[in-house]
């Protein structure tokens, strides 16, 4: 017998669930993210004039970076960020959400689903910033390998250790205000649309509780968290991928200094680079997590998300 979703539930099992559900998830994903960020930073070189596109951009990567295992660059942190920012904000929502509900009298609204998942989104990605951070410079780091240069990191806790060296304490969390204003509309689109798709869903019976309802909520969810959370995850990018030393002059001195460049170099459109393979990792990942982390609790005893 299912146990009824509420206080009892043991924590600890929701946070290894989610977790283990997220690593499969990003382990499936990756080489679309990493594509994903290859494409939001082709534009900030004045050398990169030549129009591109996600097919081109993976293509190359395996061609010059170690073949397919190229498409991993920087999966190891990926991981690590996941450790820690998804148990956070989904085992979050749900508590949020109990909270919420009991104080009116157990049902939301979809506006204020969306103030919870929002919320849990930034507590989330503030925790895990430095992860996210490595990863993105793990990932920009190949396009050194591909020019024939020596790579700046050979791994996560190398890039950990330069980057507190370089930049201090305080650099592991670069980038974390456009990093958090993602996180809030991502998580805002993702949980929120996931927690309603479903229930709506099942309540006008087009599915009972089981994959079917899980994948169309997750590519509704999916495709809000991406036109709501592509122009800061450009930004997000660009800030966190540019490192500050004493011979180097920043390109960006904050998040609107970055995005009122990018529109100004490269126009409007730049704002949304990297939103196909944004959708088609934000879809695939959605789907693998939410019917892994619906199928773990079902395992576990839990009820329904």
């Amino acid at each position: 017998m299912k146990i009824q979703q509420n206080g009892g539930e043991r924590s600890s099992t929701k946070i290894a669930l989610t977790a283990l559900s997220a690593m499969v998830a990003e382990t499936t994903t990756f080489p679309i993210d990493l594509t994903k960020t290859r494409l939001q930073l082709h534009g900030e070189s004045l050398s990169s004039t030549r129009s591109t596109n996600a097919f081109r951009v993976a293509s190359e990567i395996v061609r010059s970076e170690q073949g397919l295992l190229g498409l991993y660059k920087g999966l190891s942190p990926a991981i690590l960020r996941h450790l820690f920012y998804t148990p956070i904000r989904i085992v979050g929502y749900e508590h949020f959400r109990t909270l919420f509900a009991t104080q009116h009298d157990g049902s939301l609204s979809f506006s204020s689903k969306a103030l919870v998942g929002g919320l849990s989104g930034v507590i989330a990605q503030v925790v895990a910033s430095p992860a996210d951070l490595v990863k993105v410079r793990m990932q920009a780091d190949g396009r050194m390998v591909s020019q024939g240069l020596r790579p700046s990191y050979l791994g996560p806790f190398d890039a950990l250790n330069k980057i507190v060296c370089s930049e201090g304490i305080g650099g592991l969390w670069r980038g974390v205000f456009p990093n958090v204003q993602r996180a809030f509309l991502v998580n805002m689109g993702e949980l929120a649309c996931y927690d309603n798709a479903k229930r709506f869903v099942i309540r006008n019976r087009i599915s009972e509780d089981n994959i079917y309802a899980h994948t169309l909520a997750s590519v509704m969810s999916g495709l809000s968290a991406t036109a709501l959370s592509c122009p800061a995850d450009v930004v997000k990018t660009r800030m966190m991928n540019q490192a500050i030393s004493t011979e180097e002059k920043i390109l960006y001195r904050n998040s609107c200094d970055c995005l009122v460049k990018t529109v100004k170099i490269e126009g409007l459109k730049a704002l949304w680079k990297g939103f196909f393979p944004t959708w088609a990792r934000l879809g695939p990942w959605q789907f693998v997590f939410w019917v892994s982390y619906e199928k773990f609790r079902q395992i576990a005893g839990l009820s329904s998300f």
